[in-house]
């Protein structure tokens, strides 16, 4: 992790034509997300589990406020002012949904029955759908996958994967339908870049054309 942090704080120096200051700046940025990480790594697992549902409700409280009170920028409604202090509540919500659904699944048996997993499902659903709503779909995708990994590795049983891949197959078209425009158009580059070569799949396919040609000077060396 130190050796990824080191890569783009040398590529954002390149990038940045050089710039000390910006360089500085993500540098400090950086030295505070490790201090914090290696902090939070110190609080025992029983003090997790028993902040971890508070920490739940205040993020989905938080989320409601931004639906109705959040800051507007760019088109979307994402950020909470609370006057000394400006931030997104869907951040908080990748780590409060994971710890919930631990928490939730700790004293029960395991794997989970089917009326665990509707609990979770609504508890995983909830803030996914708050902060999609924003929009940010990237987001919220993270939060649902969190909290989805959680109840896989509980010991997910196989009859309920392949029903809930059924499920979520069949809502694709109803859920391609509520999506935005550029939402759309996200997806359709992922799958295939070169619908759009000199617009939205511009930066993908010279990604591609860097990773190649980096691996043609690794052969010819």
């Amino acid at each position: 992790m130190l050796a990824v942090c080191v890569a783009g704080l040398v590529v954002l120096f390149s990038a940045a034509g050089e710039d000390v200051g910006v360089f500085l700046r993500q540098a400090a940025r950086v030295g505070l997300g490790l201090a914090v990480l290696i902090a939070v790594a110190q609080v025992p697992p029983r003090i997790l589990r028993a902040v971890a549902p508070w920490l739940y409700a205040l993020g989905v409280l938080l989320l409601v406020a931004v639906a109705l009170v959040g800051d507007i920028a760019m088109g979307a409604q994402r950020w909470l002012d609370l006057g000394f202090i400006r931030f997104q509540p869907s951040e908080l919500m990748k780590i409060a949904v994971p710890l919930a659904c631990a928490w939730f699944l700790h004293d029960r048996p395991l794997p989970p029955d089917f009326r665990s997993l509707v609990v979770l499902g609504i508890a995983i659903l909830v803030p996914a759908l708050l902060i999609a709503e924003q929009p940010d779909l990237g987001t919220a995708l993270l939060v649902a996958a969190g909290g989805g990994l959680v109840v896989l590795l509980a010991g997910l049983q196989l009859r309920y994967m392949v029903g809930l891949g059924a499920l979520f197959a069949a809502a694709v078209p109803v859920l391609w339908h509520f999506l935005h425009d550029y939402q759309r158009q996200r997806v359709l580059t992922f799958l295939n870049p070169q619908n759009d070569p000199l617009g939205a799949g511009y930066h993908t396919i010279q990604s591609q054309i860097a990773i190649g040609s980096g691996g043609v000077f690794a052969r010819a060396t």
